[in-house]
């Protein structure tokens, strides 16, 4: 019997990245293309459903040219997907208008209609989210019916980007529970569309996909798609997840214990939990994870990596972050006394405060670029720490933190993230992790592994353990101290 390969589809703000591997993980071929979003005045962030279908379609077909494998040989596809962007059709499956991204912030309005409409209580116990933001799908659909009343009245489906592509793919309509968790009509509890909800904003169950399991069969390729990408009819499509849930299965942090923690332009953190945690005092979305039965936080701060590129560009033209950090590393732990505040476009968890912004402070003159760069680092592994610290007062105990992202390249880094939490950081060989999650997701779907457990210890390749150095740890107490007073005496500056 030939080799099976599965094929996972991570479909991103700005591109689609695919990733085929063989079912045993020892053959890897990557693909991805970018596009670009339409910004409008208003607040408008929009794209033509079109381009997500015509992205997958060259994102596939690549795969096929490089890996020079045969199509039947691919046994399913699944996806990790964006979340928020809603996509509505016809009775025909037809498009009525232009994605809304989900960075367009033009419900504003409607968000608080819904915020007085319901109590806050209600929204967090339903729902899982502390906060109505104009980012969730139901205060979208209610512009639609406010603002284009046409549209709304031709609506016959309100799909996200995955719940779309599965339907392109298929000609089924299908959701899953881990994305349709930020839509602000899906109960997370009862893990179904909720009813109330429903009625406030117009329009009936009918109208929105079933929702499944993640990494449950939605059916065949169809024979036009399988046309199309020169596939085989015999290809399973699989359920996925939102992409923050499907980077944590990629890490393998699919049990109590474990986070992830994502250290890019921003930081996001993935927090699995054995039951939801719906706290407003915590103030943290909590979604349906893929695992089943299990539900995850997403602690996150605004600008992490960023701060470095921002330094970089500033003040290192033309020199690369290795340099940087051979720089930082000359320089004792604490920087001597710089601390900075690494928040350049406001703070995210737990702080969420908009107004603050990025400080260095503690400069001396015998301090160089080196000290700086250092206190980045270190205001970073703050903002992580401090997360933790938050969880752990809700009676959340991380016990090690899957490190993912261009931050987990450094190896500096992750030891001062490591010393600065007290807690063992570990690394990835992938550094596709969302879609990694994906295709394990198609590997249990179409029965080539039982259970996320036998997908994760097939594909989850594990590369380097930072276990924390207490002597370092005991001094970083202190600069975390700092951290946080200097916070606190600069809170309302702005």
């Amino acid at each position: 019997m030939s080799e099976s390969y599965l094929i996972g589809l991570d479909a991103g703000t700005t591109s689609i990245k695919g990733m085929l591997i063989s079912s045993d993980g020892e053959h890897e071929t990557i693909a991805h293309k970018e596009y670009s979003l339409e910004y409008s005045e208003g607040d408008f962030v929009e794209l033509d459903p079109e381009i997500y279908w015509e992205t997958t379609l060259y994102v596939i077909n690549q795969l096929l040219v490089k890996s020079e494998i045969s199509p039947e040989q691919i046994r399913a596809i699944s996806f990790s997907s964006q979340g928020e962007t809603l996509i509505t059709l016809d009775e025909e499956g037809n498009v009525l208008r232009k994605a809304i991204v989900w960075l367009d912030n033009r419900s504003g309005k409607e968000a608080k209609t819904i915020e007085q409409a319901f109590s806050a209580r209600t929204l967090l116990e339903k729902t899982g989210q502390p906060e109505i933001l104009p980012l969730w799908p139901a205060t979208r659909i209610l512009w639609i019916r406010e603002n284009e009343p046409e549209v709304f009245k031709k609506a016959a489906k309100f799909l996200l980007v995955e719940d779309y592509l599965i339907y392109r793919l298929t000609g089924k309509y299908y959701a899953e529970e881990s994305l349709v968790s930020s839509t602000l009509y899906f109960d997370i509890k009862k893990k179904c569309w909720w009813a109330e909800m429903l009625n406030y904003l117009g329009i009936g169950a009918q109208q929105l996909p079933e929702v499944l399991p993640s990494a449950t069969p939605a059916g065949s390729i169809s024979v036009e798609a399988a046309q199309a990408f020169g596939l085989s009819s015999q290809t399973m499509v699989i359920t996925g997840a939102y992409d923050h849930v499907a980077g944590a299965i990629g890490s393998g942090n699919i049990s109590e214990g474990i986070v992830s923690e994502t250290t890019g332009a921003s930081m996001a953190m993935a927090v699995t939990l054995d039951k939801p945690v719906l706290d407003k005092d915590l103030n943290l979305p909590c979604q349906c994870h893929a695992v089943p039965g299990k539900y995850i936080l997403q602690p996150y701060g605004q600008t992490a990596g960023m701060v470095m590129r921002w330094f970089r560009d500033e003040f290192f033209a033309g020199s690369s972050y290795d340099f940087m950090t051979s720089l930082a590393e000359k320089v004792p732990a604490g920087a001597e006394g710089l601390i900075m505040l690494p928040h350049l476009m406001g703070a995210g968890s737990p702080e969420f405060d908009t107004q603050v912004k990025g400080v260095f402070a503690g400069i001396t003159p015998q301090m160089g670029k080196g000290h700086f760069v250092r206190a980045i680092m270190e205001s970073v592994a703050c903002m992580i720490k401090r997360n933790i610290d938050s969880l752990k007062n809700h009676g959340i105990e991380p016990e090690e933190i899957r490190t993912l992202g261009g931050g987990a390249e450094s190896d500096l880094w992750n030891r001062i993230k490591a010393d600065m939490t007290g807690i063992p950081f570990q690394t990835l060989q992938s550094r596709e992790t969302p879609g990694l999650g994906a295709v394990i997701m198609a590997g249990i779907g179409s029965g080539l592994y039982e259970d996320f457990e036998e997908g994760c210890s097939q594909l989850v390749r594990f590369k380097n353990k930072y276990q924390p150095d207490h002597s370092k740890h005991d001094l970083y107490q202190k600069v975390f101290e700092n951290y946080i007073k200097l916070y606190d005496q600069l809170k309302g500056y702005w």
